[in-house]
């Protein structure tokens, strides 16, 4: 199992056992907590001092995003400021669309599970959010929505990291 399904079945189980789901309605506050700088395939937490580009992306209740196409040059920080624009709450995940599949998946079987990664952030309606991340790798990479029923119906989209 990767190092992302891991931690996501684990923290799975643990809400369901515990009764402690706090997707649905609740607010989303992240607590003052150290940066995780782990390493993913589609790069690692980055430091707002190594931002160099603010990627604004808005998302709507048609389930897109806008802009839904990214490039960036491998090296790069990037701050992606999520604003939802929205009437109901949506949520801005970074990964490799098999890593993006696997987490729907569980999202349609644990739809109020909790989510406290670096490269996702929970939006509700007509607030922001921001995510640094430094693209380290070259690729194709996926953002998405996956809360059950939107990344069903399309709300993706595609980061293009360039090799220097």
């Amino acid at each position: 199992m990767s190092i992302f399904i891991r931690p996501l079945l684990f923290s799975a189980l643990l809400a369901v056992s515990t009764a402690t789901l706090a997707h649905g309605e609740k607010a989303h506050a992240k607590a003052a907590a150290p940066l995780k700088l782990e390493q993913t395939d589609w790069g690692i937490g980055g430091h707002a001092s190594a931002v160099r580009r603010t990627v604004t992306i808005r998302m709507t209740d048609n389930m897109r995003f806008a802009p839904d196409f990214i490039q960036v040059k491998q090296g790069e920080t990037i701050r992606f400021v999520v604003v939802n624009s929205g009437k109901m709450l949506h949520e801005f995940v970074l990964g490799t669309r098999q890593e993006l599949d696997a987490h729907a998946e569980l999202m349609k079987r644990f739809p109020n599970m909790e989510h406290d990664e670096p490269y996702m952030a929970h939006v509700e309606p007509g607030k922001r959010a921001e995510i640094v991340w430094h693209f380290n790798r070259p690729g194709e990479f996926d953002f998405a929505c996956l809360l059950p029923g939107h990344y069903q119906a399309g709300m993706v989209g595609k980061i293009k990291v360039t090799a220097p």
